[in-house]
């Protein structure tokens, strides 16, 4: 018996000496210096850590892109058409990525009751206000991408494409509260009977 009460003695022992030092090993590969995200940085002349993407860099997932795509802005300010076509699928899309990420807030309709406001939250404004019908289309695409107000940045959330799509989906909202006869063309807009459908 004593020869087992030994080795119990023993394991324990090496196991409870094992712990102590590894617990001794702490945190030195975590505290290691390092430039954190977003932090300054005394090494380089624009003071930030992050390093700007070099001259010709090209996406692998898009190829070459153009700058404007990506930040619905030019030279010239905010953009104010859509940099890829506009087709009914694209509307499909926008409308049904419209619906998942900014109808909550903004409701299906654009004019800010959604459901969360409903619930107690802030009501964002309607996209049928005056300042908002103006505003640029490169307007939505950089709140969403940069965040606006208590609305958080969607750019990790909801690719370029989509967000371009929901721009677009926005201004047919936005034209569908405000319409008139002449916006529709002349061919759809009369029956057999040359009557406004």
């Amino acid at each position: 018996m004593a020869p087992t009460i030994l080795c119990r003695t023993t394991a324990f022992g090496v196991a409870a000496l094992s712990t102590l030092l590894l617990s001794a090993c702490g945190l030195n590969m975590f505290d290691q210096p390092k430039a954190e995200v977003f932090e300054e940085s005394p090494y380089f002349a624009d003071g930030a850590s992050a390093r700007p993407l070099i001259e010709g860099t090209v996406s692998r997932e898009r190829g070459g892109v153009a700058k404007p795509f990506l930040t619905g802005q030019d030279e010239d300010g905010l953009l104010t058409d859509l940099p890829i076509p506009v087709s009914l699928a694209l509307l499909q899309r926008g409308q049904e990525r419209y619906n998942i990420y900014c109808a909550p807030c903004h409701n299906y309709t654009g004019d800010g009751q959604g459901v969360i406001v409903q619930k107690g939250f802030p009501q964002p404004s309607s996209f049928h206000v005056d300042r908002l019908r103006e505003a640029p289309v490169g307007y939505f695409f950089g709140a969403m991408t940069n965040g606006f107000g208590r609305m958080f940045s969607y750019a990790s959330r909801i690719p370029p494409e989509d967000r371009w799509a929901i721009a677009g989906y926005i201004r047919a909202l936005q034209l569908s509260q405000f319409a008139t006869p002449e916006d529709i063309d002349g061919e759809a807009r009369n029956d057999t009977h040359g009557e406004v459908r």
